[in-house]
């Protein structure tokens, strides 16, 4: 798993969504740095971590595990957005005792339904080859109807090479794991820590449908909503969202 390293003290770990990379919580790494030691991580067919064909969420909580392991570290704040938000809450679920507290931004324990056709239509259709640079790209995914903040949150992973463009994520693995993706796996278990649930006041992506699954799973979470945000939280209101998370780490 490649990650960055930055500041000092106890060790929080920032976990992106699907389509994105290490650099998607950077704002929030920044707040965080005079406080906390800030690692971010590329998940598994994102950045430049690894290419795999399977994306199941204990494999990738066993992922952060490995990361512990590596950083000799035997407990961490976990902080993930969407899918990083799944795996976050997996690895807590299943390795409690490295979990000391819990952020889990706009995402809840089940599963979703199918609703990243038309994205990954828009990257496969990429004429990576061809294109200039950025502004072709948003034009081609504004031909196909994705909309600007998903337009140019997805071509942030376009990498120059000496033939064109590249896409930083493996497109083909994340396609077969997508079904694992928007799945949720049945827990017996239930982490019991310090948790926090951040929704954007506009999201459908946490409902008042999915309370008791949240609850059962973890008992002792808070729940807090941004108003006048979506699914990209943590981007649209950055300022808003960097406190509330900063302020229930120090305070719990």
């Amino acid at each position: 798993m490649h990650y960055t390293t930055h500041g000092s003290g106890p060790v929080v770990i920032l976990i992106h969504g699907l389509f994105g990379d290490l650099d998607n919580l950077k704002s929030l790494g920044k707040a965080l740095e005079d406080c906390f030691t800030v690692v971010r991580v590329d998940v598994a067919n994102h950045g430049s971590s690894k290419h795999v064909s399977s994306m199941t969420y204990p494999s990738l909580a066993d992922d952060v595990k490995q990361l512990l392991n590596t950083l000799n570290i035997t407990d961490a704040i976990i902080v993930g957005h969407s899918m990083g938000g799944k795996i976050a809450m997996a690895t807590a679920l299943i390795y409690p005792e490295c979990v000391s507290k819990l952020v889990i931004a706009d995402i809840a324990p089940v599963a979703y339904s199918s609703r990243h056709d038309k994205v990954f239509n828009a990257l496969e259709t990429m004429p990576l080859r061809s294109i200039d640079g950025r502004r072709d790209a948003l034009t081609h995914m504004q031909s196909l109807d994705i909309d600007d903040g998903t337009a140019m949150f997805l071509i942030k992973s376009l990498k120059r090479t000496d033939i064109g463009f590249e896409w930083k994520m493996n497109l083909t693995g994340l396609k077969q794991s997508y079904d694992d993706i928007i799945s949720w796996p049945k827990f017996t278990t239930k982490y019991t820590g310090p948790c926090l649930l951040i929704r954007g006041g506009d999201s459908d992506y946490v409902t008042s449908a999915h309370r008791s699954a949240i609850i059962e799973l973890f008992p002792a979470i808070k729940g807090k909503t941004i108003e006048g945000t979506g699914h990209w939280l943590h981007a649209q209101k950055a300022n808003v969202f960097n406190r509330v998370v900063k302020d229930f780490l120090i305070s719990n």
